[in-house]
């Protein structure tokens, strides 16, 4: 790996990228989980190799493997790792409550976290990061696997937590919609190396500024022959299938739209929508990073500890 980037004090930074590529590599080490080989890294100004005891008292984590205990209610968890940051005993109880109350489990603080929810656990898991009060909490994909309702509530934590504690965020995400709401910044990691790194709004605009422009079209019973059709015209780069009767074209020209719409009408196909769309994040991701599949078989990795805790059918054919 070969990564170098700096996030701002205050700001809420994402680091995106495929599978493979580096992203939770990357946290390990800011982490002081995993030793850098080389290079240098400074979290909070201390260096993570020098100085990791510093970095571990300024820093939360919350990973997306979350860290309790079934069988301890949620404040007996979070008294738990309190206690391991060697958190007073007469400020404990005051900091956990009001913790809990921030993600609104105080209700639930003497019940079981294995009778929980996944969206009430991961809140918890959020409370157990920031129990040293961090400078920068890092959050390593906070609402994989939860519910529409949970997400929400999860995002919007995130937004509280950054807005009204000033705390950096760095976050790890694949859903280009959550980093496009939170971050202030992006950057886009693959292969090792950064691809690209400005805020979502510039990255969209560097793809629109291009000659690339992407329809989407619903054809009600959409077939190998019509496909071959959109696909043969010359301005056309790339046809995705995105559900068994919506269609999404990148293409090139001011005139590639109207030579798609024609192609389809000419062969006596009914058109029910038609959107000319602007770029989105998950646009400069593909265009970076390609459309592969990043399939992996997950690796061993000795990690160093010391101190503290821590719809529908997705079809690409183009032209490249």
């Amino acid at each position: 790996m070969h990564v170098s980037f700096e996030v701002r004090r205050g700001e809420i930074f994402g680091l995106l990228g495929p599978n493979g590529a580096g992203k939770t590599t990357t946290i390990r080490m800011l982490c002081t989980l995993l030793r850098p080989t080389e290079g240098t890294a400074r979290v909070a100004g201390y260096d993570v190799v020098d100085e990791d005891d510093q970095v571990r008292e300024h820093i939360g984590l919350v990973s997306e493997e979350m860290i309790m205990y079934d069988r301890l209610t949620a404040y007996e968890n979070l008294k738990l790792f309190a206690k391991l940051y060697d958190i007073p005993g007469e400020i404990l109880d005051q900091k956990i409550g009001e913790l809990l109350d921030l993600v609104k489990m105080s209700e639930w603080r003497d019940e079981q976290v294995g009778r929980f929810s996944s969206g009430m656990r991961q809140r918890v898991n959020v409370v157990r990061g920031l129990l040293n009060e961090p400078e920068v909490l890092f959050l390593d994909e906070p609402t994989l696997g939860l519910d529409p309702q949970s997400t929400a509530e999860i995002r919007g934590l995130i937004e509280q937590i950054n807005g009204g504690r000033d705390t950096t965020i760095v976050l790890t995400t694949h859903i280009m919609t959550e980093a496009d709401a939170l971050c202030d910044r992006v950057g886009i990691i693959d292969k090792g190396k950064i691809a690209a790194l400005d805020t979502p709004s510039v990255l969209k605009r560097k793809v629109s500024g291009r000659s690339s422009k992407v329809l989407e079209l619903e054809v009600p019973g959409l077939d190998e022959q019509l496909l071959s059709v959109v696909e043969s015209l010359e301005p056309v780069q790339e046809v995705t299938m995105e559900s068994s009767s919506r269609l999404k074209i990148i293409g090139e020209g001011n005139d590639v739209f109207d030579r798609v719409i024609d192609a389809v009408r000419s062969k006596g196909r009914k058109i029910t929508s038609i959107k000319d769309r602007e770029p989105t994040l998950e646009d400069v991701f593909l265009e970076l990073t390609g459309r592969e599949l990043r399939d992996q078989v997950s690796e061993k990795v000795e990690t160093t500890r010391r101190g503290g805790p821590h719809g529908g059918s997705d079809r690409s054919r183009g032209r490249r």
